[in-house]
């Protein structure tokens, strides 16, 4: 092995163990919190909470960093070098600009808003959305400290960066609740969003001003003469995965928009139940190893090494066939304990109702999610402008059948009909969706059917007059997923 196959391997390593414990706390942590919250707000707060408010913030966010992530973190710009301050002035003026987009954003954002539910400032529901605006902001005014750490490799700052972050709108949320203060819930909501961007506010610029000994000007580089004086290559990019990322915000958050215009409140607060809860695996491994798979991908398609077009491509082969395998696995087990966990979690109010079906159904989505982060880091890491620029109009064309397929599924089926026609979208746009199958592991067919075979019966007593009844697996597929490993 080449020294820098060693080097590729171990900075994947390093970043997927930073990545994976930083999704760990920043997801695990309100994952306690939600088996709480869950059970002391009602249906209509709950949608507020998880679904309405969430789908404001990560629009605005989304849209704003997105394409100034993938582009700055793609480019060949490495600010830990003889040219340090150089390089780190060059990829900080690009990654400012995130700051007027971001405000430009937010203001029509919350103009939006306001005329479409008629809004007047008074209204608890409109100085929340102002609240989540200013949140937001927080979090922009971060945006350009967080990419030069992450060039610069700094994982353990962001682990406890997020962590202090997500402990502060937890804990946040958690007293206003308890102390039924007399504050509007969607107020309350919007406060923890706000003390979660005012940390990572904090913390960034903390470190790089107390820990790193750097200086106002030199993380704020613009001088009057030289206002102009930027990247243009970056700042191409940028423009280009931020168009692509307005169009990717459809796939991505589509069926939460259709959720809030089409559906009740209960059936968005389902759909919040099961989402928060079918994504906690996604959240925790796929997507900590999709960006560290990104970074790879970009640090070895900008080197000069003959072979590097080969050595993509068994990377990309390789992480399919673990995200895919991790995807069997809770296809095979996930269904049987679906009903089971939202009753032990989150109460009878929740499982006996849709939730329960919902979440078997994205069980199934998972895999189509795994395939789909890891090769579209791929694309994004090694696309060429031209082919970004395809990918963009193509992004259009899904976009819209996305959209019509989600309004029509989720009249005939709720949340369970979003699942599907995500899936649906997802598999036709993925650029791997036509050769994945040839990533599976073998004896992938012989776990699948073995597992998801009915077993013997195991009776939880829940309560003095309920009992659940749950499949419990055999030995036999244990045996098999240790031989597939």
């Amino acid at each position: 092995m080449s020294n820098a196959d060693g080097d590729q391997q171990i900075s994947l390593s390093r970043t997927f163990k930073y990545l994976l414990a930083t999704q760990f706390l920043s997801r695990g942590i309100p994952f306690l919190f939600n088996s709480w919250i869950v059970r002391h707000l009602t249906a209509q707060d709950y949608a507020l909470y998880a679904v309405q408010f969430h789908l404001f913030v990560t629009c605005i966010l989304f849209l704003t960093r997105e394409g100034f992530r993938r582009a700055c973190l793609r480019a060949d710009i490495k600010c830990d070098g003889p040219l340090r301050d150089e390089n780190a002035s060059k990829l900080l003026k690009v990654a400012w600009l995130a700051l007027p987009l971001g405000l430009i954003i937010t203001t029509a954002a919350c103009c939006f808003v306001f005329w479409w539910q008629g809004l007047s400032y008074s209204s608890p529901y409109a100085q929340a959305i102002l609240i989540n605006g200013l949140a937001c902001l927080l979090e922009l005014l971060a945006e350009p400290l967080y990419i030069l750490s992450q060039n610069l490799l700094l994982l353990q700052l962001r682990l406890i960066v997020e962590t202090v972050a997500t402990l502060a709108r937890c804990l946040t949320l958690y007293m206003l609740l308890v102390n039924k203060t007399y504050t509007e819930k969607a107020i309350v909501f919007a406060l923890s969003q706000t003390a979660y961007g005012a940390s990572l506010f904090l913390g960034y610029w903390s470190y790089f001003i107390v820990f790193h000994t750097s200086t106002i000007s030199s993380l704020f580089p613009f001088r009057f003469g030289n206002m102009m004086n930027y990247d243009a290559q970056l700042s191409k990019m940028c423009t280009i995965f931020t168009l692509q990322s307005f169009r990717k915000l459809i796939l991505q958050e589509g069926e939460k928009i259709v959720l809030v215009w089409f559906d009740t409140p209960y059936n968005q607060a389902v759909y919040g139940v099961v989402e928060k809860l079918g994504s906690l695996v996604v959240r925790m491994v796929f997507l900590p190893f999709e960006e560290s798979s990104y970074t790879t991908f970009a640090r070895s398609a900008s080197g000069k090494d003959p072979n590097r077009i080969r050595k993509l491509g068994n990377s990309l082969t390789e992480a399919l066939k673990l995200v895919l395998l991790i995807g069997l696995v809770f296809i095979a087990f996930g269904p049987s304990y679906s009903y089971s966990l939202i009753r032990l979690l989150y109460g009878q109010k929740w499982s006996d109702g849709e939730a329960s079906a919902a979440l078997q159904y994205y069980c199934l989505y998972i895999i189509v999610l795994a395939m789909n982060g890891t090769s579209e880091a791929f694309l994004h890491a090694v696309a060429t402008e031209n082919e970004l620029k395809r990918s963009n109009n193509s992004l259009l064309f899904f976009s819209v059948g996305h959209i019509i397929l989600n309004v029509s599924l989720v009249k005939r089926a709720g949340a369970i009909g979003l699942i599907a026609a995500n899936s649906f979208s997802i598999l036709t746009q993925s650029p791997g969706a036509f050769s994945f199958l040839k990533c599976l592991p073998s004896g992938w067919t012989i776990f699948l059917f073995s597992a998801t075979a009915k077993k013997g019966l195991l009776l939880i007593e829940l309560s003095a007059s309920e009992i659940i009844q749950t499949e419990l697996p055999s030995t036999t597929d244990y045996l098999l997923c240790a031989s597939i490993f």
